[in-house]
């Protein structure tokens, strides 16, 4: 008698570390998925810019400056691995394309342009995208860090080598300021 309740401990003991084991490697393949979507809005949205930049040259020569800072970004893409160089690439890209917009208010002829209202509307629709991306990556790796640090799944984790991910984040001090709206 006493075998079998010893056995059936056993059992219950290696059901519960295969649940917690398994549990915390689909955790990790939807950390992996969230941050590949990521990848996949920030790819496009490279993607569209240099189409967009074409259209808006021809109107704003003295913006150089911001063009070769957007190739230099969309050039370093492909050689950034991390989520912090991926994220400081991202906000960077982010703060060209707000001065090329602000920029572009004062060109009225550029923005009756079908093919720049196009553009930035397709823009617009990715930052949105990349914007809830991030989001949701954010939230995926806060749950599979805190699987990580919970008991009993931490000495799982532990015993296999599971390691925390990093949250996307912004690094710029430009990003954290309250936006200032004047109106006069």
């Amino acid at each position: 008698m006493i075998g079998w309740i010893i056995l059936a401990i056993v059992v219950i003991l290696v059901i519960a570390i295969i649940g917690m084991y398994n549990g915390l490697v689909q955790s990790k393949i939807r950390v992996d998925n969230a941050w590949s979507q990521i990848d996949v809005q920030l790819q496009r949205r490279f993607d569209l810019i240099p189409n967009f930049v074409e259209t808006v040259k021809g109107y704003m020569n003295h913006e150089k400056e911001t063009f070769e800072k957007i190739a230099a970004l969309r050039t370093s893409w492909a050689n950034t691995q991390s989520v912090a160089e991926k994220a400081d690439l991202d906000n960077q890209l982010s703060t060209a394309l707000k001065t090329i917009m602000a920029v572009s208010e004062n060109y009225p002829e550029l923005k009756a342009n079908q093919n720049f209202s196009d553009l930035s509307e397709e823009l617009r629709n990715t930052e949105n995208k990349i914007s809830f991306s991030r989001q949701f990556y954010n939230d995926t790796v806060t749950m599979y860090n805190t699987k990580l640090q919970v008991f009993p799944s931490n000495i799982i984790a532990n015993m296999f080598n599971f390691t925390a991910r990093e949250l996307f984040k912004t690094e710029s001090d430009e990003a954290r300021k309250n936006v200032k709206v004047d109106f006069s």
